[in-house]
């Protein structure tokens, strides 16, 4: 946490003190949010958010990340964490039909099913079946036991999306809001609160006009006094928020939890020999990197944050006994030792200024060692590309799994064979074989834990920092829905 303070306190200004009248106004920075099918395509957080307040999956996260009641209205775990069975409560579509046990069903079997892109389906494989038991009772049963499971079902990527009418069952509904216009988000009539009637007339203030924008405009807008809430900032647009004045109470930084590195996409040439990946990596300053960037920013040397539910201690590179100094000589004789000329590596990154300082940091020490660096665009051919992603779930396997977009055979078989253990006490074994394997291998380069920040308004005081880093948007002001 002392993170979250320092870069907080780092910035001075007038607090946005709007008045609790009227719809909260909330800046996701990306694209308009749209409901779209995660089956199909990629969600940025303008989308999840929408999705998640209009099509809750069986639970949800709460304002601290924690687990709270979906259209699930309780649930139990058997069979030695083999089997979850889930009781739905009365909920309706969009339209007023009911929802049924048939159609959650239909709608998990369908994220999960072979071809689905949604990328929440790799970490769903020890699902062996999803069953109705009886109209209100699903089961969701397991090959291999997964004690996270329910963080993995209170993502939006896992939320009951009805395709065809689209729609969800809350808590929210998207009111008649104007052609063109962000979508107002109205709370949904809940068949099971005890007073029904008081349902019927909502207060303005517990609408949510939900506008996706460019950090930059996002920014603006809340110092503007013209929004509650900026969500999903991250280090590429952190430097924004030195032009203008926010009061250090508006800006919060969550305390996420994920990978923040290079990613090796390339292993052939120079990046073939696990000595010369060794050697970018030792390369680079990364104090200096994340100061450069957020001066109370915590930089990173190993994939793993803790030991999580691995059964060692995160593996830790044996270039980091040494002193900066003595890692870029010891980088600078290894790449002086290649034969084939000089190195040219092409470094994929997204746009936005805190990726220009990453960038700037990243050449500086490369430059310093004898290697030529390449800034090219985020979807673009390259050696090395950045990964910046948020753990959906507590498990030392995601890290493993997420580092390794192209490993070696070693650390892809013990990945691999972590996923298919039998037994959690054989999983936290294999995972601990698997950390090692990647930190031999050196496929992926850790910096630091991902960057969270949002810019929340004193009228929003349920609004909590979490390691998710997410913030739904019916808990944040004191009497949601």
């Amino acid at each position: 946490m002392a993170i979250c303070l320092a870069l907080s306190t780092a910035l001075a200004g007038c607090d946005n003190r709007r008045p609790d009248t009227g719809a909260v106004v909330v800046s996701a920075i990306g694209e308009p949010p749209r409901v779209a099918d995660p089956r199909r395509t990629l969600l940025d957080t303008p989308s999840r958010l929408l999705i998640d307040s209009t099509a809750q999956g069986l639970v949800r996260f709460d304002a601290a990340g924690q687990i709270e009641p979906g259209l699930a209205e309780r649930w139990i775990v058997i069979d030695g964490g083999m089997s979850y069975i889930f009781r739905l409560r009365e909920g309706d579509w969009g339209d007023g039909t009911p929802v049924t046990a048939d159609q959650v069903v239909a709608i998990l079997k369908r994220q999960i099913a072979p071809g689905s892109r949604n990328p929440l389906a790799p970490f769903l494989t020890a699902i062996d079946e999803i069953v109705v038991m009886t109209p209100q009772v699903i089961e969701v049963r397991l090959a291999r036991p997964r004690p996270d499971l329910l963080k993995l079902f209170a993502q939006p990527e896992l939320g009951l999306l009805r395709v065809t009418p689209t729609g969800g069952s809350g808590p929210f509904r998207v009111a008649p809001h104007g052609h063109g216009r962000a979508p107002l988000l109205r709370p949904a009539f809940d068949p099971n609160q005890a007073d029904p009637e008081d349902q019927r007339a909502t207060k303005p203030e517990e609408d949510v006009r939900l506008i996706g924008e460019r950090a930059a405009r996002a920014i603006a807008r809340f110092a503007n006094r013209d929004s509650d809430l900026v969500s999903g900032g991250s280090f590429a647009d952190w430097p924004l928020l030195a032009t203008t004045r926010i009061a250090p109470g508006n800006v919060r930084i969550d305390p996420a939890a994920g990978l923040f590195g290079l990613a090796i996409v390339r292993r052939d040439g120079f990046l073939a020999e696990v000595t010369n990946r060794e050697a970018v990596a030792e390369a680079i300053d990364r104090t200096a990197l994340t100061t450069a960037i957020a001066p109370a920013w915590d930089p990173a040397d190993r994939i793993l944050p803790d030991i999580l539910d691995s059964a060692a201690l995160p593996q830790v590179p044996a270039w980091t006994l040494l002193t900066q100094d003595e890692r870029r000589i010891a980088a600078r004789q290894k790449i002086a030792a290649w034969p084939e000329g000089p190195v040219t590596l092409r470094i994929a990154l997204p746009n936005g200024p805190g990726a220009t300082l990453l960038y700037a940091q990243i050449a500086g020490s490369l430059i310093a060692v004898g290697i030529t660096p390449q800034r090219v665009e985020a979807d673009a051919d390259a050696e090395l590309a950045l990964i910046d992603a948020v753990a959906p779930y507590d498990s030392a396997r995601w890290y493993l799994a997420t580092a390794c977009v192209l490993c070696g055979e070693t650390a892809q078989a013990a990945i691999d064979a972590a996923r298919e253990a039998p037994t959690l006490a054989e999983r936290a074994r294999r995972i601990a074989v698997a950390d090692a394997a990647m930190n031999a291998d050196v496929a992926f380069i850790p910096l630091a834990r991902p960057l969270r920040w949002s810019l929340v308004s004193a009228r929003l005081q349920q609004w909590q920092p979490n390691t998710r880093a997410w913030h739904p948007l019916n808990r944040l002001r004191a009497d949601t829905n």
